[in-house]
C-alpha cells in the first residue's frame, strides 16, 4: 500500500453511530500520535455528519498525547445547522479520557469580493533539493528516530526553500518557506483535499519558533509539542499539486511559540491561513 493509500484509509473513519466513528493510527514505532493525523481525522468526522457544505475554519486544542497502539473514538456534537453556517464540536477519546478537541464551521458557497496578501517571490519546487537530497546530506547528523522516519515512504513531500534552517541558520521572525503536496494524486473530493492539507498543516510549522534561535528540528535539547491549531480554508485547491506553505513566529515566551503559515497555490492564490501554539521547553538534564 502506498504512503497516500495509507494516508487516505487512516482519514477513512469507522462510523460506530450517528455521531460516533473510530480511528486507526499507522504502526510506524512512534511513541505518541502525530497531531496533524488527529487534526485531520477530527475534522473528517465533521464532515460525515455535514452535507452540501465544506469546512472554512477549524480550532483544536491538544489535550493530551495520543496512544499508537489504541483506536481514536471521535465523537461529534452538532451544535448548529443555520441557512448558511453549521458548527460542529468534536472530541477525540482514548482510555476514557479526551485528548484533543475541535470546533469546525461550514458554509454554503457564496459571491463576494475578494482580496488577499500577494504569494512571496521563492524559487519554484523544481529548482529545489528534494526530500531525498536532505536525507543524503543529513543522514550522518539525524537523531535514530529520524533516521527511521525519512527511511519510510511518507505520504506528503516537503521540499524547503531556506536550506540552511536545517544546519541550525537563524531566520529572523521565524520565516521560512516549503513547497508541499501529496505524493501520489488523490480523489476529486475537495472536502477530501482539505483534510489532507489539515494533516500536512502541522508537519513543519512549529518549526518557525525555533529557526530564530538557530535551533533545527535535529535539535533534541527542546521538548515540542503542539498545543492548539486553527485554519482556515479561504479557497479552492488540490493538495496533491505543490502549494507553497510560507512560516513566520511572530513571537516566542514562557516556553511558548507563536507560529502562522500562509498557503499558496503556484499561481500565487492563497487558499488557507494557519495558526498554532507550541510547547519549546528546555529538556532537564
Amino acid at each position: 500500500m502506498s504512503a497516500v493509500a495509507n494516508l487516505l484509509g487512516i482519514l477513512d473513519l469507522e462510523r460506530l453511530e450517528v455521531n460516533l466513528f473510530r480511528g486507526k493510527s499507522p504502526q510506524d514505532g512512534w511513541q505518541r500520535v502525530f497531531g496533524g493525523q488527529v487534526i485531520g481525522q477530527a475534522l473528517v468526522a465533521a464532515c460525515r455528519t455535514v452535507e452540501e457544505r465544506r469546512p472554512h475554519s477549524l480550532h483544536g486544542y491538544f489535550v493530551l498525547p495520543g496512544d499508537p497502539k489504541a483506536p481514536i473514538i471521535y465523537e461529534v456534537e452538532r451544535v448548529r445547522d443555520g441557512r448558511s453556517f453549521s458548527t460542529r464540536r468534536v472530541k477525540a477519546i482514548q482510555h476514557g479520557a479526551a485528548i484533543f478537541s475541535l470546533s469546525a464551521s461550514f458554509h454554503v458557497e457564496e459571491e463576494g469580493e475578494e482580496h488577499q496578501f500577494a504569494m512571496p517571490d521563492v524559487p519554484p519546487p523544481e529548482e529545489l533539493k528534494s526530500e531525498a537530497d536532505v536525507r543524503q546530506l543529513f543522514h550522518a547528523h539525524m537523531p535514530e528516530a529520524m533516521k527511521a522516519y525519512f527511511a519510510r515512504e511518507r505520504p506528503i513531500e516537503i521540499r524547503p526553500v531556506e536550506f540552511g534552517r536545517y544546519t541550525g541558520e537563524r531566520q529572523p521572525e521565524g520565516k521560512f518557506h516549503v513547497w508541499i503536496r501529496t505524493t501520489a494524486p488523490l480523489p476529486d473530493d475537495p472536502v477530501i483535499h482539505r483534510c489532507v492539507l489539515a494533516y500536512a498543516s502541522d508537519m513543519t510549522l512549529l518549526d518557525a519558533a525555533n529557526v530564530p534561535h538557530g535551533r533545527s528540528f535535529f535539535d533534541q535539547s527542546v521538548q515540542a509539542a503542539s498545543l492548539d491549531h486553527a485554519m482556515w480554508f479561504h479557497r479552492p485547491f488540490r493538495a496533491d499539486d505543490w502549494l507553497l506553505y510560507a512560516h513566520d513566529s511572530p513571537s516566542g515566551q514562557g516556553s511558548r511559540g507563536f507560529t502562522r503559515g500562509s498557503i499558496y497555490t503556484r499561481q500565487g492564490v492563497l487558499v488557507a491561513s494557519v495558526a498554532q501554539e507550541g510547547l519549546l521547553r528546555k529538556k532537564r538534564g
